[in-house]
């Protein structure tokens, strides 16, 4: 058998995910050479007025697909997803002395669990059942106490594959969501969020970058302790770069924010992520081998989890599926099964040859 190329594989993990093919190729082009510098932008001074416009129509790409609002900050942060878990807290204890969380999958236990160490957390919601299938409750602002510094919640789980559609409406407390699997994915309205993170690795680039989308009055409220580079407000003032940024993960996810306005923006993502979605999710549902836990209204349009009506068939689907060019598609160690993770990057052509391939394994093994 001849070796696979790239094109003849379709990555479905859940992160660090694929990136769009047309990016990696100009990353490969301009490599060793960017715009004819004789430099890699990876070798560029943060400080240099090269890097500075790269950094600067990153953030302006970033604010035109979402529409973000002039008195919001967008901050290019590190430590991906969970550096933000540490950070939102320390940033916004100055608030209140507690915070309210609802708990619809690892992602947000994970950030509950670690704001522990800085405010007192009170959960105000956990995963329910509808009809027998996973879902999250409706969080109303009578759940929540005026006086908490923040209402924090993930809106798309990719362990689980919940996804939350609709924002919490908590009153004037600010909401804070992790937005880390389903950003970019559809549009927004950035004025029902007071803070918005995102690691890189799903939608927007490389590992260990996260972006920040913060409302301009919670910048002022972090505990005196908090680390100066996960400051917000020195963030904010120093342009991300109060310390040496990570540079070529930040150019990355500029040329992933260009890719996305040469789709039609995000609204246009969204059209295609609904129509990958639905095709998967039919095929799930129209074959019997095959079984989704969660409630229709909270399947994730980014990362469809399933599972074998005969779990004995599991490695032999995973084996054929690799050999087929599917690759990454084994379900979470925490819940088992398979996960098909359908970020923006991944083509409509990908989830036709998973769903061919699945109606295919379920003729031969159903």
């Amino acid at each position: 058998m001849k070796d696979k190329q790239p094109l003849d594989i379709f990555n479905f993990c859940a992160g660090p995910a694929m990136l769009p093919v047309e990016v990696m190729q100009q990353a490969q082009a301009e490599f060793v050479n960017w715009q004819s510098t004789g430099r890699s932008v990876m070798e560029l001074s943060h400080r240099s007025k090269e890097y500075i416009a790269v950094a600067e129509e990153a953030e302006q790409d970033f604010r035109d697909l979402l529409n973000v609002p002039a008195n919001y900050k967008v901050l290019f942060a590190q430590g991906g997803g969970r550096g933000q878990f540490s950070a939102v807290p320390m940033n916004l204890k100055g608030r209140g002395d507690s915070a309210a969380f609802l708990l619809s999958g690892s992602w947000s236990k994970g950030a509950h669990k670690e704001a522990q160490k800085f405010i007192t957390s009170h959960v105000v919601g956990d995963i329910i059942k509808l009809d027998g299938l996973l879902a999250a409750p409706t969080i109303t602002s009578e759940q929540i106490d005026p006086s908490s510094a923040y209402f924090h919640y993930c809106s798309n789980e990719t362990v689980d594959g919940i996804e939350i559609n609709t924002v919490p409406k908590v009153g004037e407390v600010p909401v804070v969501v992790d937005m880390s699997s389903n950003i970019l994915s559809k549009p927004l309205n950035i004025a029902d969020y007071g803070i918005i993170y995102a690691g890189a690795q799903k939608n927007i680039g490389p590992s260990g970058l996260a972006v920040v989308v913060v409302r301009d009055d919670l910048l002022e409220h972090a505990m005196p302790e908090t680390p100066t580079f996960l400051h917000y407000k020195t963030m904010a003032d120093y342009d991300s770069m109060y310390n040496t940024p990570p540079t070529y993960s930040w150019y990355l996810a500029g040329l992933v924010f260009k890719w996305l306005k040469q789709q039609g923006g995000v609204a246009a993502i969204e059209q295609k992520n609904v129509e990958k979605a639905a095709l998967l999710y039919q095929c799930i549902d129209e074959c019997d081998l095959y079984t989704n836990k969660v409630h229709p209204d909270f399947r994730s349009k980014m990362n469809v989890t399933f599972h074998l009506a005969n779990t004995e068939l599991d490695t032999l689907f995973l084996q054929q599926a690799e050999a087929n060019g599917l690759t990454a598609l084994k379900g979470h160690r925490i819940v088992g099964g398979m996960r098909a993770s359908i970020y923006n990057a991944m083509p409509i052509e990908g989830v036709e040859a998973l769903t061919s391939f699945m109606r295919d394994f379920a003729r031969r093994n159903g």
